[in-house]
Parts: C-alpha cells; sequence; structure tokens
C-alpha cells in the first residue's frame, strides 16, 4: 500500500475527477494524478513551491493560499488530498473544514499523515522535531469526527520505506520538504548524522533504509455521510 494507491481507491475513477491538493508543494500528487486524468487544483502557502508545481504540471492550476482560507466557492471540488502536509497548517481542524466546504455532496477528504513514530522520524526529529504537531494534527481528525462533522469511511495505518546511498541523499530530501531546515542541518550536523545511523537499517546494497509508519484516513462531511 502507498499514498498513490490510496487517492485510486478513494476516488477512482480519476478521469474528469475535480480534486484539489491541499498543500501541494512542488506538484509531485499532481503530476501523478493529473496523468491520470484528473483535473488537479494544487494549493500551497508557499510561492516557491506553487511556482515549481505550476513548472512540472502546466496543464493543471495552482494557487498560493493557506489551507485555512482556500479561495474557491462552495463544492468546486468532487475531492480532496490533503497528503502529509495537515501537521503543517496552525490550525488543522479549520483546514479539514475548509476541505470539505469545498468539495461537492458526498464527496470525500483523504488525509495522509505521517505519525511520530518510526525510524524516519528519528532521524528526522534532530533536524525538526515535529512530535506535537503530527499528534495535533491526529487529535484534529478525531475531533472532528467525534463531533460529528465526518464520518471516517476508511482508517489505516501503513509504511513508507525509503532509502538512500548516503547521510547527503537524506539531508537533500528533508530540505527539499521545507528549504528552512537547511539552517538547522549546517549547525547540527554531528548529532544528525549520529541520528541518522543510530536509526538507519541497511539493506544488501549497502542502501540506508528509514521507515515512516502513515496514517490514512478517508472522510466524509456529515452533509453527504
Amino acid at each position: 500500500m502507498d499514498s498513490l494507491s490510496l487517492v485510486h481507491d478513494t476516488f477512482a475513477p480519476l478521469s474528469g475527477r475535480r480534486l484539489v491538493d491541499i498543500g501541494c508543494g512542488p506538484g509531485h500528487l499532481a503530476a501523478a494524478l493529473t496523468a491520470q486524468g484528473a483535473v488537479v487544483t494544487g494549493v500551497d502557502p508557499g510561492t516557491d513551491a506553487v511556482r515549481a508545481a505550476t513548472a512540472r504540471v502546466p496543464q493543471a492550476r495552482f494557487e498560493a493560499a493557506s489551507a485555512e482560507a482556500l479561495p474557491f466557492p462552495d463544492g468546486a471540488f468532487d475531492g480532496a488530498v490533503i497528503l502529509n502536509a495537515l501537521h503543517h497548517v496552525p490550525d488543522p481542524r479549520a483546514a479539514l473544514a475548509e476541505a470539505a466546504r469545498v468539495i461537492g455532496s458526498g464527496g470525500r477528504i483523504l488525509v495522509v499523515e505521517p505519525l511520530a513514530e518510526g525510524s524516519f522520524f528519528a532521524a528526522l526529529r534532530t533536524i525538526e522535531d515535529e512530535g506535537t504537531v503530527r499528534a495535533q494534527a491526529q487529535v484534529a481528525i478525531a475531533a472532528a469526527v467525534a463531533a460529528g462533522e465526518f464520518t471516517c469511511a476508511r482508517d489505516v495505518t501503513f509504511a513508507r520505506r525509503e532509502t538512500f546511498a548516503d547521510l547527503g541523499a537524506f539531508l537533500e530530501r528533508v530540505a527539499a520538504v521545507d528549504p528552512a531546515r537547511r539552517a538547522a542541518i549546517r549547525d547540527g550536523r554531528p548529532a544528525i548524522e549520529a541520528a541518522f545511523l543510530a536509526a538507519a537499517g541497511r539493506d544488501a546494497a549497502g542502501g540506508y533504509v528509514l521507515d515512516q509508519p502513515l496514517r490514512a484516513h478517508v472522510l466524509v462531511p456529515a452533509r453527504g455521510a
């Protein structure tokens, strides 16, 4: 199981499906969904990310905006994807409400979030400790379901496994997600290297292997439950 297969399972058939990718980053998911015929609109608060996404997927639409204030009318989309992004939002509960607002009746929201566990998390936390914000994202999802704002159509946990040739490849990977991490990498490299080597396994080819558990929720807004 992986995130892309979950998107397919949740929204199939993708051809012609109007999807909003909230926290789209540089457009990797948008590119994959567009290739499958989806009509994708990406949103990210980072203007650099929006420029990169526009260059990568010129046939999609991208907007610079926050997840808590989406610049779209009610019911503009058939579904929403929030992939590895909810924990970066200052108010994740508000982001879920906005996602619900912009999808039509019967639409679904797929939220995939990294958990505060696993070897990838252990290697990352010396650079940036996301333990609190990752937990807050899970609390926001649970609270929204408990309040009756959504029903949960699916709740599944799986692992993303990544292999890196060396420490440098890992550092480039995490800095690409958030360039602000480069300062922490520069200032704390010895401790970061120690954490990386302690957390990583090795594969037969000598690569460094890190696992990140992810939890996926498929949420249906109450009006479409």
